[in-house]
Parts: C-alpha cells; sequence; structure tokens
C-alpha cells in the first residue's frame, strides 16, 4: 500500500509533511513530491497548487511517477448547505463540476452514467466510527462536494444549490476524482470549512485556513491509523 496525498496550498499539507519520517523529496512539472512514512504507511504528499488543473497534473503524476495505491484529498472548502458551520468537516459522497455541462462527461470521454464521481467505499466504516467517537472534537458531515474554478457569490449560491445541492464548494476536488476515475484508482476527500454564507469573503477565509486545514489533517491521520 502506498498512498498519495494532496493539499492544493502549502497550508493544507505543511502541516502533515511534518509528522513523516525518511521523507525524500523529488520534483515533477514544478511539484515537490515528499515521499516518506506516516507510521507504518508509505505515502507521497504534495501541495499542488489551486484550481483544477493544477490538482489534476499533480494526481495523474503520482499515479504514473509514484504508482499509489490510493489518492486522499485533504483540504478547505466553503459550506453551502446553511447547516455547516466553520470548522466542520465533510467527507465526500459524491463529487460533481458546478461550471461543467453534465453532457461532456456523459456523452464524450469518460462517458459516465451521470455527472457525478464516486469515491471507495473502503473508508466508509472508519468515517461512521469518527462521526460516532466523542473523543473528536469536531462536527463530521457526508456528502456532496462540487468544484469550479471561482469564489461563490450569492447568485451563484443559488444556482450551486438548484443543480447540485451540495454541502460545500472548491476547486480541485472533482478534478482530481476525475483523474482517479479514469485511472481506476481509489479516491477519498475530506474538505473543512472555512467560510459560509452567513460568513463569507476573503478575510473569512484567511482567517480561518490554518484551523480548518488542521481539522481536515486530523480526520485524514484517523482514517489513517485505522487502515
Amino acid at each position: 500500500m502506498k498512498i498519495g496525498i494532496i493539499g492544493p496550498t502549502e497550508s493544507e499539507v505543511n502541516p502533515f509533511i511534518d509528522c513523516l519520517e525518511n521523507v525524500n523529496i523529488t520534483e515533477h512539472a514544478l511539484l515537490k513530491f515528499h515521499s516518506g512514512f506516516y507510521k507504518a504507511i508509505e505515502v507521497v504528499v504534495l501541495y499542488s497548487g489551486v484550481c483544477k488543473v493544477n490538482s489534476a497534473i499533480a494526481a495523474q503524476i503520482l499515479i504514473d511517477k509514484f504508482e499509489i495505491s490510493h489518492l486522499i484529498l485533504s483540504g478547505v472548502a466553503g459550506g453551502i448547505d446553511k447547516n455547516l458551520k466553520i470548522g466542520d468537516t465533510v467527507v465526500g459522497t459524491s463529487f460533481g463540476y458546478h461550471d461543467v455541462d453534465k453532457g461532456i462527461l456523459t456523452e464524450y470521454h469518460p462517458w459516465m452514467k451521470d455527472q457525478y464521481f464516486y469515491p471507495t467505499d473502503e473508508f466508509d466504516n472508519h468515517v461512521a466510527s469518527l462521526i460516532k467517537d466523542k473523543k473528536y472534537e469536531g462536527t463530521i458531515y457526508k456528502g456532496k462536494i462540487v468544484t469550479g474554478e471561482a469564489f461563490i457569490s450569492a447568485e451563484g449560491r443559488d444556482k450551486i444549490i438548484e443543480e447540485h445541492n451540495p454541502l460545500c464548494v472548491d476547486m480541485e476536488t472533482t478534478s482530481i476524482a476525475h483523474v482517479c476515475y479514469a485511472n481506476k484508482m481509489p479516491f477519498f476527500a475530506i474538505r473543512t470549512m472555512t467560510d459560509t454564507e452567513e460568513y463569507c469573503g476573503n478575510n473569512t477565509f484567511e482567517e480561518n485556513l490554518e484551523m480548518a486545514a488542521l481539522k481536515s489533517i486530523s480526520v485524514m491521520k484517523y482514517l489513517l491509523d485505522k487502515m
């Protein structure tokens, strides 16, 4: 087992890299890949850069160059569902683009049955255990994550809810899920909220980035410990 782990920014992945042992750094396509061990698990970790293309490049290199067996995304997101609060975590049960017409995915490569990608189910029991674990100081939801290339305005939020009704939105998850689907690679995504409809904007995002990133990493560590 060798697990690839992507965080879109340094803040979302560096605290986990600091936990690794026997780290070796290599570079491909202007990205730095940190190969090492988290406890007994072999991992390859990097920050990909923000947006769909950057994250897709990182995912494909992990698959081709490092021959990983699983891929995990850990990071932050903006809350769409009104029940979500800043600091709540979403583990994805489906992933879609809010800025790509579904026919592009179903009528052309990769000829999908619908417009959503789905994660491997091997983490489900562990996620259920974590949700019930009273020692974990946080709220975890399971649900849909959608991805697009922009911060969301009020008008954009309403359109996304009407078309997809997701829990949260980001700029990378679905592109990584897309790559994993094409490569038959098990994939899992964890996102913690930096902002919501009530508390939004770049300042809110920046203020909560570090806290939210650490919460996603703590969920990921729990899941890795169970593997």
